[in-house]
């Protein structure tokens, strides 16, 4: 093969770099028919292939079984010690498709110089160790991660990467052939969900988009902090949605706020467990769950030494940006069919080793980003749409959402306030299950000295997070004790059933659930997607959803299943795994609507950071909802042992909050 030049020296040299691996890359493509090829050789004929026409349907769930993105087949047909590392880079090269979209030749040259640089190995008459292609993968990873990492955290700040939002301004939404312009995956669904979004009036779309922003607005209000120091916002959201951002972005702009947004990471070298940025439907989920791990081929000291050096550099380089960001808005979707994943040994899994390695590079990074984006300055809201997926009553339960979503938050302010003020008649909350659900857990709360002016259940409207519906505190984890079940649940998108969890002083002791055969699966599975890696997690929220009628339109409509978190907290009680719901704002003075400090920002894990220079916190809050109907009763108990009903059978007992039962009739 011959040398190419230096793409990274500008972008002249970055598009001859590109012409001339792609004469490279069609020479092993159509160097013979394909008959006779050993794997190794079909492998290479075949992503050689696609890089020349690179298309989503090489990775359909119909053709993933026999596919070289499946670390499975990889590993049948070459050995693991191959099909791991060969798999790892047929997956990574799936990036080629959205970087041409966005003509970034930087970022696909990259991709296509990995690719050489392993093909190289296998030019001699010897077949190489599978180390040696892990090595030269990793070498592409490290030498390209300035880059990565520092494009990432610009694209993130910096409103002039505006690709995205360019699609969205200029295109003619009424014809959703601009769906193509992404270079994502387009599915039948996301084409349906903006025919959908076309045929709304626009009263509606501006229903929607002006519910969204106003409650970014608010939580700038409500949290006191001034959105008039700040330039930017990120909005996210699911492709189809064009219209409602585009109303966003108007509505934005009236605030002083330009709209950053960019793509869901591609490269691993910067790729989290979920999509952030803007995103359409899984190409195929279970391709994805097998590659979740994949960042075990390259995960070390070194690696992780050199992408805290390139965020810091880029944090620098971008300082004044990142300083005038306000935060994320998010539209988050559900409706997807609830996935159950197959779990997979030849998949990569971090080591031990690696997770704790994983922990640290997650703190040591949100710590970067706070100090350049502090949180005390910056705010967010969660709204969230269904997606045509979600089956024939699709149009019902969209309208029945915007409803839901637009909700008087005046009425549960006020309803709910009832409710805080019986919580804190009580030294701590029992919570019990009825039924097969065996949760029986006792929740200690902060005391307060002065319950004129302190209060330690935050009074949640429709603000930050849509819709209204819950009052939250952070539990004291000394006497925080029991047991926490239910029969199934969805958590970031992957299905629980019969969860499990025990607590002792507000940790987690024990857990368990019935997904697998195997208890060693089960485990590892919670350990992956619940714990993140953590030998255990404090209970960092406790919460009591007040929303009935998104109870009642799930209950109508049975999709429980497709709930998300956002939505589904506020059905009934909910325990968050992890840190608490003010992490890194604790010294932040927060206020309910009656002119109450809310004092419970802190919990013994997070006001360990004033004296402990090490002090990292989890990264990772996990909700984890009871549904009403498996739900006995709920109690405030004080110091002699006094009950106070919160809930009883499953219905809200508070005086004053008797509307709350009404959309619960007959249920």
């Amino acid at each position: 093969m011959r040398a190419l030049p230096d793409y990274k020296k500008d972008e002249k040299l970055a598009y001859e770099y590109y012409r001339l691996a792609m004469e490279q890359i069609g020479q092993i493509a159509h160097a013979d028919d394909g008959t006779g090829l050993d794997p190794v050789g079909r492998y290479f004929k075949d992503t050689a292939l696609f890089l020349l026409k690179p298309d989503h349907a090489y990775a359909l769930p119909e053709r993933y079984d026999t596919s070289w993105l499946n670390p499975v087949y990889c590993a049948k047909c070459m050995g693991e010690q191959l099909g791991r590392p060969l798999s790892f880079l047929a997956y990574e090269l799936l990036g080629v498709t959205a970087f041409k979209a966005e003509n970034r030749y930087f970022d696909i040259d990259m991709l296509l110089e990995m690719f050489l640089k392993v093909y190289s190995l296998f030019e001699g008459a010897q077949i190489p160790a599978g180390e040696e292609v892990r090595i030269a993968i990793c070498s592409c990873i490290l030498k390209n991660l300035e880059f990565t990492v520092g494009s990432r955290i610009a694209e993130s700040v910096d409103p002039s990467y505006d690709f995205a939002l360019r699609i969205i301004m200029d295109s003619d939404l009424s014809d959703n052939s601009y769906l193509e312009k992404y270079g994502e995956y387009v599915s039948e669904d996301t084409r349906r969900l903006a025919d959908f979004i076309n045929s709304l009036d626009g009263e509606v779309i501006d229903k929607m988009a002006d519910v969204y922003t106003e409650g970014y607005r608010l939580g700038f209000i409500n949290t006191n902090k001034d959105l008039s120091k700040k330039d930017t916002v990120n909005i996210r959201y699911h492709i189809g949605f064009e219209r409602v951002v585009r109303r966003a972005i108007e509505n934005f702009e009236r605030m002083g706020l330009k709209s950053v947004i960019y793509r869901r990471a591609i490269h691993s070298s910067v790729r989290g467990a979920s999509y952030v940025g803007f995103c359409s439907d899984p190409v195929n989920r279970q391709m994805d769950f097998d590659h979740r791990e994949d960042k075990a081929l390259f995960l070390d000291e070194e690696y992780v030494g050199q992408r805290i050096d390139a965020a810091k550099s880029s944090y620098e380089k971008h300082r004044r940006e990142a300083a005038l960001h306000a935060g994320p808005a998010v539209i988050e979707t559900f409706g997807e069919e609830p996935f159950m994943p197959a779990q997979h040994a030849e998949s990569y899994a971090l080591s031990a080793e690696q997770r704790e390695l994983d922990v640290r590079l997650s703190s040591e990074l949100a710590k970067l980003a706070n100090r350049y984006i502090p949180g005390e300055e910056r705010s967010f809201t969660i709204i969230a749409f269904p997606l045509p997926s979600i089956g024939k009553n699709f149009r019902e339960i969209f309208n029945a959402t915007i409803d839901l979503n637009t909700l008087d938050y005046a009425k549960y302010r006020d309803i709910q306030q009832k409710i805080i003020c019986t919580l804190e008649k009580g030294a701590f909350v029992e919570v019990k299950g009825r039924g097969e659900n065996v949760t029986d857990i006792r929740v200690s709360l902060c005391p307060l000295k002065d319950r004129m002016k302190q209060t330690n259940f935050e009074n949640c409207v429709a603000d930050v997070n849509i819709p209204v519906g819950e009052v939250f505190t952070s539990p004291v984890l000394k006497g925080t004790d029991g047991v926490l079940y239910v029969s199934e649940v969805y958590l970031n998108g992957l299905k629980f059933e019969k969860l499990k969890v025990v607590f002792k002083d507000g940790f987690v002791t024990d857990y368990s659930c019935a997904n697998f055969d195997r208890e060693e699966e089960n485990r590892k599975y919670i350990e992956d997607n619940i714990l993140f890696h953590h030998e255990t997690l404090p209970i960092g929220e406790f919460a009591i959803g007040t929303n009935t009628t998104a109870y009642a339109m799930a209950k109508k409509y049975g999709i429980f299943s497709y709930l998300p978190i956002l939505i589904a907290e506020k059905t009934g009680p909910h325990f968050a795994l992890g840190d608490t719901c003010y992490s890194r704002a604790e010294d932040i003075k927060v206020y309910n609507p009656d002119g109450r400090e809310i004092i419970s920002r802190d919990n013994e894990v997070s006001a360990k950071r004033l004296s402990d220079n090490d002090f990292r916190y989890y990264e990772c809050h996990t909700d984890i909802t009871i549904p009403y109907e498996e739900l006995q009763s709920i109690a405030a108990v004080s110091p002699d042992g006094e009950r106070f009903a919160i809930i009883e059978n499953g219905r809200f007992a508070v005086e004053g909050s008797e509307e709350l039962n009404l959309p619960l009739a007959g249920l």
